[in-house]
C-alpha cells in the first residue's frame, strides 16, 4: 500500500482529463514531465528530513545509513544550496518553475519562470499579493505568456540551468528578506528579487500589471503584518 494519498491510477487520470485531445506520443512527453516534477518534489522531501535529523544531532554516517548511502555520498547529496532557508512553498513554486522551463522546452529558467512558478503556489503570499492588485490570475498569465520565448526543439533531461538574471533575482530574494528582519524566504521575498532585477522579464511584466518596487515592498510588509495580527488572535 502506498503511504501517500495517490496512486498512479490517479496520476494517469488527471493526465488524461486535462490532454484529452493529446495523442499517446504526446502523453508520454506531459508524463515524463510530471515524473521529473514528482522526483524535485521527493528529494526536497528528503533534504527537510535530513536537515530535521542534523538538528538532532545526527551524524552524516546515521543519515547516510537512513537514505541507503555512505556517508560521503550522503554530504555531498544535502550540502548547503542554493535555496536554503527557502520555504517550502518557495522551494516549490521554483520546481514549477523548472517545470514551466521544461514544458516551454527552454534551456534555461528565466525570470519569467520564476513569476510563473509563484503564480502556480496559490497558498503562497506572493500569489495573493499578485492577484489583489490585478484582480485576475489569468490576466498575470496572459502578462507571462506574452513575454515567454518561443518553445524550443527539444524538452531537456535532467537539470535545466538558471539564467544570471534569475540568480540575481534569487540573490535580490535573500536581501529582500534580510532587510525585513526575517530568517526565511518566502514566495514573498521572490516576488521583491524579481522587481529588482529591473532589467529582467519579470520586472518588466510586474512594472506593465502597475507594480513598483516601493509599493510592492509595502505591500508586502502590511500583507504579513496583517497574517501575524490573525495569528494572535487565534
Amino acid at each position: 500500500m502506498s503511504p501517500l494519498d495517490i496512486s498512479l491510477a490517479d496520476l494517469i487520470a488527471r493526465l488524461d482529463e486535462e490532454l484529452p485531445e493529446a495523442d499517446e506520443l504526446a502523453r508520454i512527453s506531459e508524463a515524463r514531465l510530471r515524473a521529473q516534477t514528482l522526483s524535485d518534489l521527493g528529494d526536497q522531501l528528503i533534504d527537510h528530513y535530513v536537515s530535521k535529523a542534523k538538528q538532532t544531532g545526527a551524524s552524516w554516517t546515521e543519515i547516510g545509513d537512513a537514505i541507503g548511502v555512505s556517508k560521503q555520498a550522503a554530504q555531498q547529496r544535502h550540502a548547503p544550496s542554493a535555496f536554503e532557508g527557502f520555504t517550502h512553498l518557495n522551494r516549490h513554486s521554483i520546481v514549477l518553475a523548472q517545470e514551466a522551463a521544461r514544458t516551454y522546452k527552454h534551456d534555461s529558467i528565466g525570470t519569467e519562470h520564476l513569476l510563473l512558478g509563484l503564480l502556480g503556489e496559490p497558498r503562497g503570499l506572493a500569489y495573493e499579493v499578485l492577484v489583489a492588485r490585478t484582480e485576475s490570475e489569468q490576466r498575470v498569465r496572459d502578462a507571462i505568456t506574452e513575454v515567454m520565448p518561443a518553445a524550443g526543439p527539444k524538452a531537456l533531461r535532467g537539470h535545466i540551468p538558471f539564467r544570471e538574471e534569475s540568480k540575481d533575482a534569487i540573490g535580490q530574494a535573500r536581501r529582500a528578506s534580510a532587510d525585513l528582519g526575517h530568517d526565511w524566504v518566502g514566495t514573498e521575498h521572490t516576488l521583491l528579487g524579481l522587481i529588482r532585477v529591473e532589467e529582467s522579464p519579470a520586472a518588466r511584466i510586474l512594472r506593465n500589471l502597475g507594480f513598483t518596487s516601493d509599493e510592492l515592498h509595502e505591500s508586502v510588509k502590511a500583507e504579513i503584518a496583517r497574517r501575524r495580527a490573525e495569528h494572535d488572535e487565534q
